[in-house]
């Protein structure tokens, strides 16, 4: 590039003549800061300004213009400058912190060979003005402005045209080489925070330049936001190097800072933006948040803030979610004001995170560690702060391993993180586990991951076991985060949680990129950065070892001080400790940072190192070399701890102290573990190191001896244990109690007073020991000096001060005792006059207390007033109301004294408070009320037990109590009818643990009465039982069955068949154990186990049992078990004797005889018959245990009718079907199984009563299946009738008219026509007309079926017409002219031969007769006689045949009623002459018959159609002796279309 400014210059300086290149010289002055570097970041405008100004001073001093100026041809001059790294105006010390800015100075190589300093220019300066202030006239002043101006103009013209110039070629030159055009990204427009209402949308958009085009990523909290895990939430765009990222309903989820990252090859840098979502409190639309509507006026406002509802310590697990939450309470409350809700881990501030997520609804501050691990373990502090100051809060929160994958492997890493990162390599550091899985741990692996990948690179082969490593071989410009993993000899730990991303460039370059900016320190350090070419670096200074482990060594340097020297890269090398042998380490890449780490080193070996600097121009001289360094561990191992003190802290803590690690280098903290004594199992107490001397272990059992020890924790390793310190019990601490309080009088004579007090609140963890009185007097409202009213404690809250002066005004205090010490006293009570009291009623009660608290009841106690009164005492009123109530709310609870000083108090509403208080009468009157109680709020507190009564065994009665909220320091407290049980000789106490029980020795009427218990240090644990007259009787009743006991029997002796009639005798008991022994017992004989009888009992179901092959006439008797099971008895006996004995004994015989049966070929289910919806019997058996060779037999009445041989059933079923049954298949059915194991019977009886009531069946189903009454017409009449799907001719049927059995005759007539029933009415008239029903008449005791219907109305006018209809048609068919007798289809006949054909008509009126020949009618002659007789018979004869009558005849007859007509073919054919005359007879249904003494053989029959008919021939008509009629006939079928042939034989 500054090639071709140099060749323009060169251009510009050949285009303009000389005298313009001298008046050029003003304007060339700004060269001595050359005008390429005015565009340039770092060049600053103010001081351009002075440098271009005209009257700048040149080398000369004060000579004219034209020797002030540079022309260009000088300038042209310049050697090329070499290619200078980006400047960096911020000012650094040796930790790389900011100090200030600096303003570079550049000059021209003129200026700066001669000398040209600035002290020199200063002074050159104020002399040319001064000399110009004195000589110049006001004339040449104007003269000279007026020059400048113009040239001024033309120097500007001039510059405009040459930055052009220089640009189009900066341009080509870029085209020419693209890695000139590479550039790491850069925002030109950040996002911008912003604070948006509830459920608004919000767009954060930036502008970034970079070549290679940038990826742009976004985040949240440091997690990459993926648009397409939440749809519709966030919308990304990327348009023309404007990105942006849109938040769709905005809610209290979405506040939080959010990171634009932006990177390529060259490098990466971020931009932050906070969105902080609002929720408007006022009462609009939630859609339509409307923002405040002025400021809200805090002044004069004092806020108190109180949290509670508060989270405690807490115990999570790594990869849990975990939530600490506190109620805060600002009052007063100003729904538009919001403190500042902060969350603290450890002293440090949070900030939400995808590891942590914050949440402040207004009242709830609420953290949620989203994924827990160990880094999350400390101590959390709530911060609420308001104008009027803050609160706080807090409470440790410990986070266990997660189970290891691999069992016996270690916990994982914490704390991972980048102490150093540059370009090639980053120092990651973590901290090592508490638990090492019971194995040491063997080293650590590290593994990266570049940024916007999921890929996870193992960074080193072998374990190291310094918690510090360098990672090499990482792409300068990107980003990296890391984890590290544990290794023991079992396997390998769960990784640690990743380290925040850390980017592979130097500091400087990451804080230029990120937009670092210096704090303004009110100094300005200005520097000079000159252009240098071709210069070899000099010698990198200030060589060290900074880290040295056994694994690896970091160097560090600093670089040459020589100015302007860019592209410096460094060249390190080593020597072995003695010799003169340098060996380059880097030998392929030098090395970019001044930093490096060396690998591979002979472990126990002492090197020398040394680093040389290397530019473009060469390699430079070696800077000094190190002192010789060891490789080994520099930083070795802290030594334990000691003198570990465990202090009792509470039930479930401990306060471990201990003197810290001697010499202890780069300490990293503790480890503390504890163990229960004798266990010799260490659990850790904290897995995360504390760097304090003082620890708090939680999560202990109370009651239980602990030992504890600590070890330290550096980079190097762990320390040795502690030693173990001295066991110490958990529980709580003791302290002094806190003051009593409500002092009050209940006495007082002339010289001494009574006074009462309640009990501290706060008891310091032990017993309250006694109590210590002081007293004051006070003289006109000036209280004196306090005096001791007693030198020993008193055990009860009432004591008698004395020696006291009447009618004198005194305060008093207590202080309450206990092995911990004296508190402090109470507040001074009120002031009481010492006078006698004189009143007649009784004084105060005192020392109200309240027990039993459940959610509807509690027990009131006090204690009867000291002052009596002038009369005793002689009951009690109880007063109550709710704690918030006024005074008027005061109610009594009892109408009538009580003699008690005790109450329960019932019907209380739950979650309520209440207050008491109570009033002594005597017979004076009711005297004063005593103080008020202590407000107790109705309600049962989890976990609260009942007093329990129990009889154990031997029928102590007793009444336990367990209590779960116990302390060490606790006890139970017996109590009767809520005072002391002093009198041992009725009852025992025993306690152990956490119950107690009172037993009962020997129980009577003086034990009657409310017992009640009460354990100390609870909050209020007790209870009571109370034991009535009834309830003694009841109880004294168990005793007694305890006593004297029996085992109880789910069942008694009982007895039941087995297989093979075996006999079972078996009884069970409810309950029995292992030592109960049972004795049989027949006719008070004891019985033993043997052949006859077998024995079980099974001790676990409590069954009893005695099995017995068969019975005997000689087992007839009492059988009975008697059983014993400790001191419990029991017996159950069983008599078998008459005939239940003979019952039982055929039944075992029968049983016997069946398992034989069953051992062959049997019957399961014997047969029987079943009748089908079709009405058919089948009669079936079902068989079992058959084998292929067995075989079926069906017999009726001892016949075989079926033989199965191959069985082919499936399921054993067999069957035999019966299709329609009928009086001929009654009988007796047999079937026969049989093969070579045996034969097995079944018989079926299906005669008399057997078989009508299978009939009733059949005819149940036919009745069933029968259509409902129909009616229609026939010719004859009106037919009623239905359908049934199978009619048998036995079933018994009924028709009925008018519920009346109808009495048949001609004109009503029944009858079944296939599967149809009818009723024929002939004749029909109105009478007719009625409910007509047919009924099947069943005898199976369920009543017949009927059918019915009704014949009257429009449906028997329809009927009537149909019948009539009919019955004129039937007469029309009956009387129609009809031939009733058929002719052949074809006659065939020898020619010469007589033809006769007759046939029968009928017909009324008497039919027509016409013969048709071919369809023309023919007449009778001589040849063909045509005759009609009788008025039945029609004959056609032709005398002589010939060949002539060949054709088609018909007879058609005809009358009023109709016609019908028959036809036949003639055929002759030539034969032998006349032998007679042939003729052919038809009986009545029209059959052609032969006469009885025609020869056979003289009859030939030719068939040639399908239909036969009977053919009667005969040969002469002379043989004939009688009529037609009276002919002898023979009858021939023959088919219709049959051909007759005739041969006169």
């Amino acid at each position: 590039m500054f090639g071709v400014e140099e060749h323009v210059l060169k251009k510009l300086s050949n285009a303009n003549p000389a005298g313009e290149t001298n008046r050029q010289a003003p304007a060339s002055m700004s060269g001595s800061v050359p005008f390429y570097r005015k565009h340039q970041r770092g060049y600053d405008r103010g001081y351009r300004y002075q440098s271009g100004g005209r009257y700048a001073a040149g080398p000369g001093g004060g000579g004219s213009t034209r020797s002030r100026g540079l022309d260009w041809s000088s300038q042209s001059g310049l050697d090329p400058l070499p290619k200078r790294t980006k400047p960096s105006y911020l000012a650094v010390d040796r930790e790389n912190q900011i100090i200030g800015y600096v303003v570079p100075i550049f000059r021209s190589s003129q200026e700066f060979a001669a000398g040209y300093s600035d002290k020199t220019r200063l002074r050159d300066t104020a002399a040319y003005m001064e000399s110009r202030d004195m000589f110049t006239s006001g004339l040449e002043m104007e003269r000279s402005e007026q020059i400048s101006r113009k040239e001024a103009m033309r120097e500007t013209a001039q510059r405009i045209s040459f930055n052009k110039t220089i640009h189009e070629h900066e341009e080509h030159f870029k085209r020419m080489n693209e890695d000139s055009l590479m550039h790491v990204p850069e925002f030109i427009i950040k996002p911008r925070s912003h604070t948006v209402w509830e459920k608004q949308s919000v767009r954060l958009h930036c502008t970034v330049s970079g070549w290679p085009d940038p990826r742009v990523v976004w985040y949240k909290n440091n997690v990459a936001i993926d648009p397409l895990a939440n749809a519709g939430k966030y919308k990304i765009e990327s348009k023309y190097s404007v990105h942006s990222l849109e938040i769709n309903r905005c809610d209290f989820e979405d506040t939080a800072q959010y990171r634009v990252s932006a990177m390529n090859v060259k490098g990466e840098v971020s931009a932050f933006a906070s969105v902080v979502v609002k929720r408007f409190k006022g009462e609009v639309d939630e859609f339509l948040p409307a923002p405040r509507h002025g400021p809200v006026s805090e002044y004069g406002i004092t806020f108190q803030t109180h949290i509670v509802d508060k989270f405690g310590v807490s115990f999570g697990r790594e990869g849990e979610t975990m939530s600490l939450g506190c109620t805060v309470i600002i009052y007063p409350t100003l729904h538009r004001y919001q403190p500042e809700v902060q969350w603290y881990r450890d002293g440090i501030l949070l900030s939400p995170s995808k590891w942590n997520h914050m949440h402040w609804s207004g009242d709830r501050a609420t953290l949620t560690l989203t994924h827990l691990n160990k880094e999350d373990e400390g101590l959390y502090t709530l911060r609420v702060t308001t104008k009027s100051g803050s609160k706080t809060y807090s409470a440790y929160v410990f986070v266990r391993d997660a189970d290891a994958e691999v069992e016996g492997a270690p916990g994982a890493p914490l704390d991972v993180c980048c102490l150093d990162a540059n370009k090639d390599y980053i120092i990651v550091s973590w901290k090592q586990p508490a638990v090492d899985g019971g194995n040491s741990i063997l080293g650590y692996f590290v593994d990266r991951c570049e940024v916007g990948t999921t890929h996870w690179i193992q960074c080193n082969d072998t374990p190291i076991k310094f918690a510090r490593f360098p990672v090499t071989g990482l792409v300068e410009g990107r980003s990296y985060t890391f984890r590290v993993r544990a290794v023991n000899k079992s396997g390998m730990s769960r990784p640690s949680r990743v380290s925040e991303p850390v980017a592979a460039m130097d500091p400087a370059d990451r804080a230029r990129m990120r937009g670092t900016s210096a704090p303004w320190t009110g100094q300005i350090i200005v520097t000079e950065e000159e252009p240098a070419e071709g210069i070899v670096p000099g010698r990198p200074h200030e060589l060290q070892v900074t880290e040295a482990t056994r694994n690896y060594l970091v160097l560090s340097w600093k670089p040459p001080g020589e100015k302007g020297l860019e592209g410096v890269m460094y060249y390190v090398e080593k020597c072995v400790s003695g010799t003169d042998s340098w060996q380059r380490v880097n030998t392929e890449i030098p090395v970019k940072s001044p930093r490096f780490a060396l690998f591979d080193l002979a472990e126990g070996n002492s090197y020398c190192f040394r680093v040389r600097c290397c530019n473009a121009a060469g390699v430079g001289e070696p800077s000094d070399p190190t002192e010789a360094t060891t490789v080994r561990d520099k930083l070795d191992t802290p030594s334990a701890p000691s003198k570990v003190v465990p202090t009792r802290n509470t039930d479930t803590s401990v306060v471990v102290s201990w003197e810290a690690s001697l010499d202890a280098k780069e300490l990293v903290g503790y480890y503390i573990e504890a163990s229960i004594v004798g266990s010799n199992v260490w659990e850790p107490c904290n897995n995360k190191p504390v760097n304090v001397t003082r620890f708090i272990c939680h999560g202990l059992m109370t009651g239980e001896k602990y030992v504890f020890r600590v070890r330290a924790v550096n980079a190097a390793g762990l320390s040795q244990f502690s030693p173990e310190s001295e066991p110490v019990e958990v529980k709580a601490a003791i302290a002094s109690p806190a003051p009593p309080f409500g002092i009050s009088v209940l006495e007082c004579v002339r010289d001494s007073m009574v006074l009462a007090w309640k009990q501290p609140t706060f008891i310091g963890g032990a017993d309250i020991s006694g109590y210590f009185v002081d007293y004051r007097e006070v003289v006109d409202g000036v209280a004196g000096k306090w005096h001791e009213a007693n030198i020993r404690a008193v055990s009860e809250r009432a004591y008698r001060v004395t020696d006291l002066k009447e009618n004198k005004k005194y305060q008093f205090q207590v202080r309450a005792a206990n092995i911990a010490g004296v508190g402090i006293p109470s507040l001074p009570s009120d002031t009481f006059l010492c006078e006698e009291w004189t009143i007649a009623v009784p004084g105060p009660p005192h020392d109200l207390q309240l027990r039993e608290v459940r959610a509807d009841s509690m027990v009131l106690l006090w204690r009867p007033p000291v002052y009596q009164g002038r009369n005793p005492v002689n009951g009690f009123y109880v007063d109550m109301k709710e704690a918030e109530a006024p005074e008027e709310a005061w109610r009594g609870l009892n109408t009538k004294a009580t003699q008690n000083t005790f109450f329960k108090v019932k019907n209380l509403k739950e979650e309520e408070t209440y207050v008491f208080r109570v009033r002594a009468q005597n017979q004076a009157g009711v005297g004063k009320t005593s103080d008020i109680s202590e407000p107790v709020q109705a309600a049962t507190k989890p976990g609260t037990k009942e007093i329990v009564v129990d009889v154990d065994d031997d029928g102590v009665i007793s009444l336990n109590f367990e209590c779960a909220d116990m302390t060490p320091d606790s006890k139970f407290v017996w109590s009767k009818n809520y005072e002391d049980m002093d009198d041992s000789s009725r009852l025992t106490v025993e306690t152990k643990g956490n119950k107690s029980k009172v037993m009962f020795k020997s129980p009577g009427e003086e034990d009657i009465g409310i017992y009640s218990c009460m354990v100390t240090h609870t909050d209020g644990a007790s209870s009571s039982y109370a034991i009535s007259p009834d309830e003694l009787k009841r109880l004294l009743e168990i005793s007694r069955d305890h006593k004297f006991p029996t085992i109880p029997l789910k069942s008694n002796l009982a007895v039941e068949m087995l297989e093979k009639g075996k006999v079972r005798f078996w009884l069970q008991a409810e309950q029995i154990s292992a030592n109960a022994k049972v004795d049989y017992v027949f006719n008070d004989n004891v019985v033993a186990q043997g052949e006859k009888y077998k024995m079980n009992f099974d001790k676990n179901t409590g069954v009893v049992e005695m099995i017995m092959e068969s019975l005997m006439p000689e087992d007839e008797g009492t059988f009975t078990f008697q059983m014993q099971d400790g001191k419990a008895t029991n017996q159950s006996s069983l008599v078998l004797i008459g005939d239940v004995f003979k019952d039982l004994q055929k039944e075992s015989e029968f049983q016997r005889k069946e398992w034989f049966r069953k051992q062959g070929p049997h019957f399961i289910e014997y047969l029987a018959y079943e009748v089908t919806p079709e009405c058919c019997v089948v009669l079936k058996c079902k068989v079992g245990n058959i084998k292929k060779e067995t075989s079926a037999l069906w017999y009726k009445d001892g016949r075989e009718i079926k033989a199965d041989e191959n069985l082919g059933f499936t399921e054993g079923v067999l069957k035999l079907e019966i299709a329609q049954i009928s009086k001929k298949d009654a009988g007796v059915y047999e079937m026969v199984l049989k093969d070579d194991r045996g034969k097995d019977t079944s018989k079926l009886n299906l005669t008399d009563q057997c078989f009508k009531n299978l009939m009733n069946e059949v005819f149940n189903y036919i009745a069933n299946s029968s259509t409902p009454l129909k009616i229609t017409s026939t010719d004859q009449g009106i037919r009623l009738y239905t359908f049934v799907s199978y009619y048998n001719d036995l079933l018994p049927v009924t028709w009925h008219y008018k519920d009346s059995a109808i009495a048949f005759s001609d004109r009503l007539k029944s009858g079944v026509v296939g599967d149809q029933l009818w009723l024929q009415i002939s004749e029909p008239t109105e009478k007719d007309m009625g409910k007509y029903a047919i009924e099947f008449n069943i005898n199976d005791g369920r009543g017949g079926l009927r059918r019915t219907v009704e014949l009257s109305g429009q449906g028997y006018e329809d009927a009537l017409a149909e019948f009539k209809r009919l019955k004129a048609a039937a007469i029309a068919e009956k009387n129609r002219a009809r031939v009733a007798g058929g002719l052949p289809d074809v006659v065939t006949i020898q020619e010469g031969k007589a033809l006769n054909l007759t046939c029968n008509i009928s017909g009324d009126p008497l039919p027509q007769v016409t013969w048709l020949k071919n369809d023309r009618e023919l007449t009778s002659n001589e040849h063909c006689i045509l005759r009609f007789e009788s008025g039945k018979f029609a004959s056609f004869t032709i005398t002589a045949v010939s060949t002539a009558d060949t054709g088609k005849y018909s007879i058609l007859v005809k009358n009023k009623h109709g016609t019908e007509s028959a036809e036949f073919t003639l055929e002759v054919t030539e034969g032998m002459p006349d032998l007679g005359v042939t003729s052919y007879w038809t009986d009545a249904e029209g059959n052609v018959v032969f006469g009885a003494n025609t020869p056979k053989d003289k009859m030939k029959t030719a068939v040639t159609g399908m239909r036969k008919e009977s053919v009667a021939a005969v040969d002469k008509m002379d043989d004939l002796t009688e009529k037609p009629e009276e002919k002898e006939e023979v009858t021939v079928e023959k088919d219709v279309g049959d051909q007759i042939d005739i041969d006169g034989t």
